[in-house]
């Protein structure tokens, strides 16, 4: 379609796969920072991105995995302008025109100016994905436990030298890797029963971040628990006041990693996730 634009290409390397063998979650943030800023210069937006961190939300969803050697090329555009900026990314597998996945931007509370606000809307692109989710937040986070925890270095900022999205996803990363070590998906685990987790879908919310040197904690709790699927909520935190940088809802399923198809939790497994679900909202 005419709005949208060609906005990053490349591949899949081999080191950027994680161990349920395919494209980790922080390295799509690491092109979809690069797809973000190139369809923002397209739209005159791009001093936008400059000086001090602007509250961001992003909602992926994952229709088919990227593995090692895949080529693929993002597509993006502006896909709506009111009541805030929303923004269109599509992964799009390169050999065969097949959009794996999904992402709607929303730049929260950064209003445009008449002049932005007219320039983009006369370039809207057609969203035909899927329509993001509104998952329910726990009513408190009281029973997460510590999994990621350290301070922020200068290899992890971005070219507008604040922290990049690729790192924030990294620690959640190990967040991930953490909590389901907690619940007896050990390496161990995952190397003998030949079992991963495979994300699906991810809500990230961006409020505030810290800068170099600065202290960091995530948590980890569980929003929604099935019998192969789990949602897991990580934040980001201050460790001194708990004040709250980011936090993303991530829902998976474990993987059958032959199969490739979800296979259900052990009991035992699905026993002790439980003693992590946080209260309902």
């Amino acid at each position: 379609m005419v709005d949208w634009s060609e906005t990053y290409r490349g591949s899949v390397a081999p080191w950027e796969c994680d161990i349920t063998e395919h494209f980790t979650i922080a390295y799509y943030f690491d092109r979809l920072e690069q797809a973000s800023t190139e369809i923002a210069t397209v739209l005159g937006l791009s001093t936008r991105l400059k000086g001090g961190v602007f509250p961001r939300l992003f909602n992926l969803r994952f229709i088919r995995e990227l593995r090692a050697g895949a080529g693929f090329h993002i597509e993006s555009a502006a896909i709506g302008i009111d009541p805030a900026l929303r923004l269109g990314h599509r992964f799009v597998d390169s050999a065969t025109g097949e959009p794996v996945t999904w992402i709607a931007e929303v730049w929260e509370k950064t209003p445009l100016s008449g002049s932005e606000h007219n320039a983009v809307n006369s370039r809207l692109g057609l969203w035909e994905g899927p329509e993001p989710q509104s998952r329910p937040e726990p009513a408190s986070t009281v029973g997460s436990i510590a999994t990621a925890r350290g301070r922020i270095r200068p290899a992890d900022l971005d070219e507008f030298e604040r922290l990049s999205l690729t790192a924030v996803v990294h620690r959640f990363t190990d967040g991930v890797l953490q909590a389901m070590a907690a619940v007896g998906i050990t390496a161990d685990y995952v190397k003998n029963e030949r079992r991963g987790f495979s994300t699906f879908e991810l809500i990230l919310r961006i409020s505030s971040l810290p800068g170099v040197g600065d202290p960091y904690v995530v948590e980890t709790g569980i929003a929604q628990l099935g019998s192969s699927s789990v949602r897991f909520l990580h934040r980001m935190i201050d460790p001194a006041d708990g004040k709250e940088f980011a936090r993303l809802s991530q829902f998976g399923v474990q993987l059958d990693l032959d199969a490739r198809r979800p296979a259900p939790l052990a009991e035992p497994i699905r026993a002790a996730a439980a003693r992590l679900l946080l209260s309902s909202a």
